[in-house]
């Protein structure tokens, strides 16, 4: 296998980048000077990622890509990652963003909406960070930040599952940290609301 040339450029990567919080996500580190890979979840919302791509790197004249993957599934989220990686070397920032919701009173949730909740807002943020932090351990530099919400610390009526799998993520935040900073690691959460 050919040696991958590492990017002389810093390079993230943001779940879930296609809209909304992503894509303010994508167009902040494009705009200080980062190759950003662009994760959306489906062929449906691939052209979306690819026409932010091209938005950003025309106008802040950085590579932008879209990366088509559903963090949900380890052996999607595997390969993207190591499609971000041949891309450009290394990813330095991760950004666990990608998240969804199936809002119904606790009494009435099924349990499939319980843990399509839990399985694309919580354990995605966890493989996604086990997956990166090996190689950010070797370089002894890495970024990873996750966005929570204030419904994980406060609770919200009819999000019971949303609200458990954000106070999950808020509380992984923490647990890496303390496992990661000794090797130049931060790993922060972000709260909007």
């Amino acid at each position: 296998m050919p040696k991958i040339e590492k990017a002389a450029f810093p390079v993230a990567l943001v779940t879930g980048g296609s809209r909304g919080i992503g894509e303010a996500v994508v167009r902040t580190f494009a705009e200080a000077g980062y190759a950003v890979a662009i994760n959306c979840s489906s062929e449906k919302s691939l052209e979306a990622a690819e026409n932010l791509a091209a938005e950003v790197t025309k106008v802040h004249g950085v590579e932008t890509k879209a990366v088509c993957a559903d963090v949900s599934s380890f052996q999607e989220a595997a390969a993207m990652v190591a499609e971000v990686q041949a891309m450009w070397g290394r990813i330095d920032v991760l950004v666990n963003n990608a998240g969804i919701t199936r809002d119904g009173l606790a009494m009435r949730m099924k349990d499939e909406q319980w843990q399509e909740v839990i399985d694309t807002n919580l354990t995605p943020a966890f493989r996604l960070s086990r997956i990166v932090m090996r190689s950010m351990m070797k370089a002894r530099f890495g970024r990873i930040i996750n966005i929570v919400s204030v419904v994980g610390s406060m609770g919200n009526a009819g999000q019971a599952n949303y609200a458990a799998a954000k106070a999950g993520v808020a509380g992984l935040t923490r647990a890496l940290a303390r496992e990661l900073a000794s090797r130049n690691i931060t790993v922060n959460a972000v709260a909007p609301g």
